[in-house]
């Protein structure tokens, strides 16, 4: 963003140099990338009248010329009237013409800084040349290289061009992305006020855009005030139009207002364009004009203008030239049921203003910045005017600018007011006061500011500010300050615009003891102790994901919080789970050459399934999910399951696994195959913690998965409150060898791993010896009854070394109970 020192001389006083009011600027309001000394380029450039205008004998297109310098330029050829020979090839040269001259040993502006060009006197056809006169695009205001620039009759021969048109002047390049909490900064009247607050002075703000001081021209017309409709206040809370007539759309704005434009980066085009950037720059408040008959056109000669989302499947053409195609988190401006306008962005080319529009409508309003900001990153438009829509600007402002263009256009283009305003405004809000002591705010600032201080601050910027008997300070911020809300927004706002470099440093009084972290932040650092004890990977992933992401999931698009300001168009929605967005991570790790790892996250996820807290906010769930993958193809799920075992041992935690029943419609569990899966228990409190298990098949192909990948998602608050009440146990390492025996059995193909499993535990000894379980292979042929299941029993003795016989005697024992309960075979 540009910003032009002698434009914001317009508005407040600047009595301090440009070195030191950059250095204000950088260290109270916003960081300055570059300063242009922009007069430079102009020092040279003189007004003069053309006299006599004459083509040049033998060409078809040169005529000399003999200019009125005011006989201001030294050592340059002169005829006996003190007059200038100039030879022009420029086709609107004729005599009379107030022009912009280059005199010889002058520098073209347009190749300043960079290989400039000089210029010299030398003769034309025969016919010496004393310089040049200048175009627009010679004297690097815009791009116009059709003739020479004609300036207004009122400048004098003589005068410097830069003296004339305000160019001496300072421009400041601003880093304007720590601006994003202030609209009001992105128009030159805001930023002059915060000029006018760094320096101490109190600013006043312009007549015209005072609410209280609105003027509108008399109307001279009959036409119908225009229909306006906003179907969702949400998507905008004020819009504004009105009908002009006797519209010149040829007619170009004042020579000054275009090289205010130019110097800020702004092309000027016509009255009508130049009057909607001009006050965009000033204010902030972008405006738009339709063309009245085309707008007309698109809906059978009937004005209804509404304002709603766009529709899946819509399509608009710009412009820009292209063609989009819209979303439900657009804004459009539609006429009946025909989109004519991208809301805050752009226009639409069905309703552009061309050289025979005579009759416009002009739109003054304020959209929903969230839904703009995503409009803005889909579409890749970066216009000025969203830029300004994207920061949130205040729907009050509208009246006030919209009532400004009608009369500029009225002065600049002939304009009309032929109707009366339509505004509809479901959006109108009350100012809100925010207090503050002045011993609060030096406690928090370390500053030494009295009550009337602070007031006199906040009463510079616009700020309203009684104070009560007991020195409380009750403020009002002006419309255009939402950003301002607590007394600490108050504390921050005295403490910038007196300077924090002018803060005396101290030291501070309060107690900055530590604070313990809690039991819940102990408790998942235990948890990544023992994951990554075990070999796994802790990953962080982003909280949103992308739609595509929850579907390939198979979750519920539905219950998943849209982001309507997303960051990214990747990054749209509140993630119903962990488990997605490991599963994302899983192909690019292998593809880097990783064949076998675990990876595993703990954070928070959203549902809507959830519900919202007391506070009205989304209710947050804190998870852990673990995906574990190889290339061998084999019985994934038992690694998920060892692993989440190892986690459940470590504190102390016995599980049970169940065959999950049914679709129970919670999210965290969609990705999960039902039949290779299993919910998890914990077996002292029955309390439900999670699923383990392997993936469905879409979901592995969705993700590009191994067949070798499975994982577990589980309720960390709910594994914390059953470990919490875990007996602790303690066992000292055992000083006997332990004893390893294989069993395969031989089942019906039905027979469920758990229930075997289950027997198995509960044939093993308790007492002075541990014996532990795990499955070693489970076959089953593609034809047959049966499959094969095999487990290694490990048994460790507390109190003695086993011999032969004590471990046949478990093993008998084992096999006995199998075979009677599920009519197993020992193969």
């Amino acid at each position: 963003m540009i910003i032009s020192t002698n434009w914001l001389k317009k508005f407040t006083d600047i009595d301090v140099s440009i070195d030191e009011l950059t250095k204000l600027i950088g260290s109270r309001l916003v960081e300055i990338e570059e300063v242009v000394d922009l007069g430079k380029k102009y020092e040279g450039v003189i007004i003069a009248k053309v006299v006599e205008c004459a083509p040049l004998e033998g060409s078809d297109h040169l005529n000399v010329t003999k200019i009125d310098d005011g006989g201001v330029v030294q050592d340059v050829e002169r005829d006996e009237n003190g007059l200038v020979q100039v030879v022009c090839g420029a086709p609107n040269v004729r005599t009379g013409l107030t022009v912009a001259w280059l005199p010889p040993n002058s520098t073209v502006p347009e190749t300043y800084g960079n290989e400039p060009f000089v210029l010299g006197a030398r003769k034309l056809r025969g016919a010496m040349s004393n310089g040049m006169l200048a175009s627009a695009k010679e004297l690097d205001l815009f791009d116009d290289h059709t003739g020479i620039l004609e300036l207004d009759d009122d400048k004098q021969a003589g005068q410097k061009f830069a003296d004339a048109y305000e160019l001496n002047d300072y421009l400041l390049e601003i880093e304007n992305k720590s601006l994003t909490h202030r609209p009001d900064t992105f128009g030159i009247v805001g930023f002059a006020r915060e000029i006018a607050g760094i320096q101490g002075k109190k600013f006043e703000t312009p007549n015209r855009l005072n609410l209280e001081n609105v003027y509108w021209i008399e109307k001279d017309g009959d036409i119908e005030t225009p229909s306006v409709t906003i179907e969702d206040a949400a998507l905008s809370s004020r819009y504004q139009a009105v009908v002009l007539t006797n519209v010149d759309s040829s007619a170009k704005s004042p020579l000054e207002t275009q090289t205010y434009l130019a110097r800020i980066g702004v092309r000027p085009h016509s009255a009508v364009v130049d009057a909607t950037n001009y006050l965009m720059m000033v204010t902030g408040q972008p405006l738009h004009a339709f063309d009245y008959d085309k707008l007309k056109a698109v809906n059978g000669g009937a004005i209804d203008i509404r304002v709603r989302a766009g529709r899946d499947g819509e399509k608009l053409a710009l412009l820009d030239g292209r063609e989009i195609e819209l979303s439900m988190s657009d804004i459009v401006i539609a006429n009946g049921e025909t989109p004519v306008a991208l809301a805050g962005a752009m226009g639409g080319r069905d309703t552009e203003i061309d050289d025979d529009t005579t009759t416009v409508l002009l739109e003054s309003a304020s959209f929903n910045l969230y839904n703009l900001r995503n409009t803005q990153m889909r579409h890749g438009i970066f216009s000025e005017a969203i830029t300004r829509f994207t920061k949130g600007q205040p729907a009050p402002l509208t009246e006030p600018v919209l009532a400004e263009a009608v009369g500029l256009l009225a002065a600049s283009a002939g304009a009309k007011r032929a109707s009366d305003v339509a505004d509809a405004y479901p959006g109108k809000t009350d100012l809100r006061k925010v207090y503050a002591k002045a011993e609060h705010m030096n406690a928090a600032l370390g500053s030494a500011f009295s009550t009337h201080d602070i007031v006199t601050t906040l009463q510079n910027v616009g700020f309203e500010v009684e104070v009560s008997d007991t020195d409380v300070i009750a403020a009002t911020p002006p419309y255009w300050r939402a950003d301002v809300h607590i007394s600490e927004d108050l504390d921050e706002e005295v403490g910038r615009l007196n300077g924090f470099d002018s803060i005396a440093p101290s030291l501070p009084v309060r107690d900055f003891t530590a604070i313990s972290p809690d039991g819940f932040d102990r408790f998942r650092s235990s948890v990544r102790t023992v994951l990554a004890r075990a070999g796994a990977n802790e990953v962080l992933t982003y909280s949103f994901v992308h739609g595509d992401t929850i579907a390939k999931a198979g979750q519920d698009l539905g219950n998943a919080y849209r982001i309507v300001n997303s960051i990214s168009p990747d990054l749209q929605y509140y993630r119903l789970s962990l488990t997605p967005s490991l599963l994302g991570l899983v192909r690019p790790n292998v593809k880097s050459g990783y064949d076998s790892f675990a990876l595993f996250e703990l954070n928070k996820t959203h549902s809507k399934a959830f519900g919202s807290g007391e506070d009205g906010l989304p209710e947050e769930h804190d998870a852990l999910a673990l995906t574990v993958t190889g290339v061998k193809d084999g019985a994934a799920y038992y690694k998920a399951k060892r692993l989440l075992e190892f986690l459940a041992e470590s504190l102390g935690v016995t599980l049970a696994f169940r065959i999950p029943e049914g679709d129970s419609g919670d999210d965290s569990i969609a990705p999960f195959d039902g039949k290779r899966s299993a919910e998890v228990f914990d077996v002292a409190s029955g309390a439900r913690i999670g699923i383990v298990g392997e993936y469905k098949t879409g979901v592995q192909k969705a993700f590009k998965l191994n067949r070798d990948t499975a994982g577990f998602e589980i309720e960390l608050r709910a594994l914390m409150a059953v470990a919490e009440t875990a007996p602790h146990r303690y066992a000292p390492l055992s000083k006997y060898p332990s004893s390893e025996r294989d069993l395969c059995f031989q089942v019906a193909k039905d027979v469920r791993y758990a229930d075997l499993e289950a027997s198995v535990r509960a044939a093993l000894p308790a007492g002075s010896v541990a014996a532990a379980v795990e499955p070693l292979d489970i076959y089953q042929p593609d034809s047959g009854d049966t499959k094969n299941v095999t487990f290694r029993i490990t048994l460790t003795p507390a109190e003695k070394t086993l011999s032969g016989e004590d471990v046949a005697a478990v093993i008998d024992g084992v096999i006995q109970k199998v075979t009677a309960e599920h009519g197993a075979l020992v193969v």
